[in-house]
């Protein structure tokens, strides 16, 4: 965006800090109607809210209130949903707790990640903020609906841990989570490594326990057994799980644990 609008001879504001007394004046000297808040990621003061004549509209990617947060299309993955969506609403002083003006919704993949969710819904969102602006004098802003809000904290490095106790079905939903960041990951001989694409396939034995499936290994979990299919060694590039099991010399009944 900063390129785009220097590219076009706008101006661009970055101040050092969102709490500078001056910010909200240099915001009100420009004279806009509304400002469009996009993947910000600090909760904004009501002073730099107000600075537009008609306020700010945020741009949220989950149908709100479900997934409030810095990560709403990580986490709509991980647990296992299969609609999600974008949302415009006016910003108040909460974390994307302000009335709603218009939503779009759109399926989940099976097999998406997090990353291709994501591109997927800046595309929706372009055209649902397009639409939000050319409607804002007919909209009626709609309040949330604040007992059925869930969270979606943003995602630490701790997150990506795989717990081979828990279902396969979960840990696959995890690895799309986690992908590109912070990445699944689980303990090896020898060192950890990262599952970027898995999939669930039948099997069952000790959770964590490598077990035959076809022509190759899958791991066991506390439900089915999970096919690795794209892991990262570390210091290494991505690679194949077949690959990496002929470089790792890996066999059934070894265990993966958690890194």
């Amino acid at each position: 965006m900063k390129t785009a609008a220097l590219a076009a001879g706008l101006p661009v504001l970055q101040p050092a800090r969102l709490r500078d007394p001056e910010w909200p004046e240099q915001l009100r000297a420009l004279g806009a109607d509304v400002a469009v808040v996009v993947a910000f990621g600090q909760i904004l003061p009501r002073a730099i809210l107000d600075a537009p004549a008609r306020g700010s509209i945020n741009i949220h990617g989950s149908i709100l209130p479900r997934y409030r947060g810095a990560a709403p299309i990580q986490w709509a993955i991980i647990h296992g949903e299969s609609v999600t969506g974008i949302t415009t609403f006016q910003m108040d002083a909460g974390m994307d707790t302000g009335p709603v003006l218009l939503t779009a919704e759109t399926p989940i993949d099976a097999e998406e990640t997090a990353g291709e969710l994501s591109e997927r819904l800046s595309v929706l969102g372009a055209d649902v903020i397009l639409d939000t602006l050319a409607r804002l004098d007919s909209l009626t802003p709609q309040p949330q609906r604040h007992e059925v809000a869930t969270l979606a904290p943003r995602l630490k490095k701790a997150d990506g841990g795989l717990d081979w106790q828990r279902p396969a079905r979960d840990l696959v939903n995890l690895v799309r989570g986690c992908n590109p960041w912070p990445g699944a990951s689980t303990a090896v001989r020898g060192g950890a490594i990262t599952m970027w694409r898995a999939r669930v396939v039948a099997g069952a034995g000790a959770p964590g326990t490598l077990i035959a499936h076809e022509r190759t290994l899958a791991v066991a979990t506390g439900e089915g057994a999970l096919l690795p299919l794209e892991v990262q060694p570390e210091s290494r590039r991505a690679i194949g799980w077949d690959e990496f099991l002929r470089g790792a010399r890996l066999t059934t009944g070894q265990r993966l644990g958690t890194s």
